[in-house]
Parts: structure tokens; C-alpha cells; sequence
């Protein structure tokens, strides 16, 4: 019998602060986690592939998305829409598997409000500070000044809504933050309500106590 049912982890934070990163480690320490694979319109960068960093979209592909009702979420960041489609993250936590959401405050706003709420443990990472943030952003070598400049204005409003979250991280170091994102899995997935067979095992129990006296 199925042991319990599976965890929509989502991790959030302002562009830089390490959230895809982590999402990554996390991936590689625990094997069965899956990575929902978000659908976007904007074009690909160098050495992203289609179908592993993201579904590469058109606008009218991805309208068509939404209005078919295939998206679990979907929002617009920096003139480009991305999404997260809603069959295989319904599959995938059926099956009692994990799944890990890299997305924005507004994605997981939608998710929190959704029909899958109650299997939303929602994280999420904070930079030291805003000075270190824009000098992550330059290291990765992947926006112009004037895209950088837009994300720092950006972030403001993100690191807003990090009340909504169920945790929040400071990232100032890597290894650290993996360690305390670890420690979050492991217990929530012990939590007894999403335990399924701990009823039975408990009813077995009362059972042997009857029939040993």
C-alpha cells in the first residue's frame, strides 16, 4: 500500500537568491524527487534544452495553455509568461512522489489557492542582502545591465510576500540553506496527516492489545 501521498514543495525568491540552485542539490541528494518543468514564452538561453529546463512556448501556444485549462499556475515576469502544467503534477503526487516548484510569489499564490493546497509546503530564500544579490546576478554572465537593473527593481516587490510563506531562508550560505531545506522535507513528510497508512497500522494494533488479553 501506498505509504503516503506526495509533496508540492515550492521554493521562491527574488531572481539571484539561489532558489534554482538549491532546487538542483536538492534533486541531486534525493533521487526521487521529480522537478516540475515550468512552460515559458521566453527564448531559450545558451545550453537550455526543451523539456529540461523549460517547455519553450509561443504566446499563442501558451494562451492556449491556460484557456484549455492545463496550467496548475501561470504568471508574467519580465514581459515573458511562465507557467507550470497541471497533469503531470497531478499524476506525479498521486503516485506518492514529490515534486519541487521553482517558481515566483505568483505562481505560488495560485497554487496555495488551488485544489492541491493542503500538499503545499511553501519556502522561501531570502538574499544577506540586496548588495549581494545584484553582484550574484552580474557572476552569472546571463542579462544585459538593463535586464539586472529590472530584476533589483523587481525584487522590492517579491521579497514583499515572504510572510505568505510557510518558511523563509536567508541564503548566505549555500551548503547551509541545502542542510535546512533537507531537515524541512524530512519533516514534513513525517507529519501524521500525510501518513496514509498509519490509521491501519493503529487499528492493527488496538487489534493485537484485544487478542493478547
Amino acid at each position: 500500500m501506498q505509504k503516503r501521498r506526495g509533496i508540492l514543495f515550492i521554493l521562491s525568491s527574488p531572481s539571484g537568491a539561489g532558489k534554482s540552485t538549491l532546487a538542483r542539490r536538492l534533486m541531486n541528494w534525493d533521487k526521487t524527487l521529480s522537478f516540475s518543468v515550468s512552460a515559458t514564452t521566453r527564448n531559450p538561453r545558451a545550453g537550455e534544452i526543451e523539456g529540461r529546463e523549460y517547455f519553450f512556448r509561443s504566446h499563442t501556444e501558451f494562451a492556449q495553455m491556460v484557456d484549455n485549462n492545463e496550467m496548475l499556475e501561470h504568471a508574467e515576469v519580465f514581459e515573458n509568461f511562465y507557467g507550470s502544467p497541471r497533469e503531470s503534477v497531478e499524476n506525479t503526487i498521486l503516485e506518492g512522489r514529490d515534486v519541487i516548484f521553482d517558481i515566483d510569489w505568483q505562481g505560488g499564490q495560485q497554487i496555495r489557492n488551488s485544489g492541491l493546497a493542503s500538499d503545499v509546503v511553501s519556502i522561501f530564500i531570502l538574499p544577506p542582502s540586496l548588495k549581494e544579490l545584484q553582484e550574484r546576478l552580474k557572476g552569472r554572465g546571463q542579462d544585459t545591465d538593463e535586464v539586472i537593473q529590472n530584476r533589483m527593481k523587481k525584487c522590492r516587490e517579491e521579497i514583499n510576500h515572504w510572510a505568505e510563506y510557510d518558511y523563509c531562508l536567508v541564503n548566505r550560505n549555500l551548503d547551509e540553506t541545502e542542510e535546512d531545506l533537507k531537515n524541512i522535507l524530512k519533516a514534513e513528510r513525517l507529519k501524521k496527516y500525510r501518513q496514509l497508512t498509519l490509521e491501519g497500522l493503529v487499528s492493527d494494533l488496538y487489534n493485537e492489545v484485544e487478542f493478547g488479553s
